[in-house]
């Protein structure tokens, strides 16, 4: 197990997280797994930016984002340079500190599909 650990968020996880994550599993499912409900409106498919993360410790321990990976993301708001979107980015060996953006950008709801 590789820990991952949670920067406090005022509405999703206000006291911050250290989760056990499973290696090989999507930062995304394994956040909503631990009762961390990051938006995904996309069901993961990589079609939406409202699971994007910042990825504080460890960004280098992850396989790198792929092309449409990498074009969501410059649809995503505050995006950075260790920026990814948590359906995408798998749990690796090393630990990860993430943070979830104040805000995400939802283009279905706002009817911007």
């Amino acid at each position: 197990m590789t820990q991952l650990i949670v920067l406090p968020h005022a509405e999703l996880c206000p006291d911050g997280a250290v989760i056990e994550a499973e290696p090989g599993k999507s930062i995304c499912q394994t956040l909503l797994e631990n009762g961390i409900a990051i938006e995904h409106a996309c069901e993961m498919s990589c079609a939406c930016t409202t699971c994007h993360v910042i990825v504080r410790e460890g960004f280098g321990s992850l396989e790198p984002a792929e092309e449409m990976e990498e074009d969501m993301l410059d649809k995503a708001w505050g995006l950075e340079p260790n920026s990814r979107l948590s359906c995408q980015a798998e749990v690796a060996d090393a630990p990860l500190v993430v943070e979830i953006p104040r805000y995400s950008i939802n283009m279905a709801r706002e009817g911007k599909h």
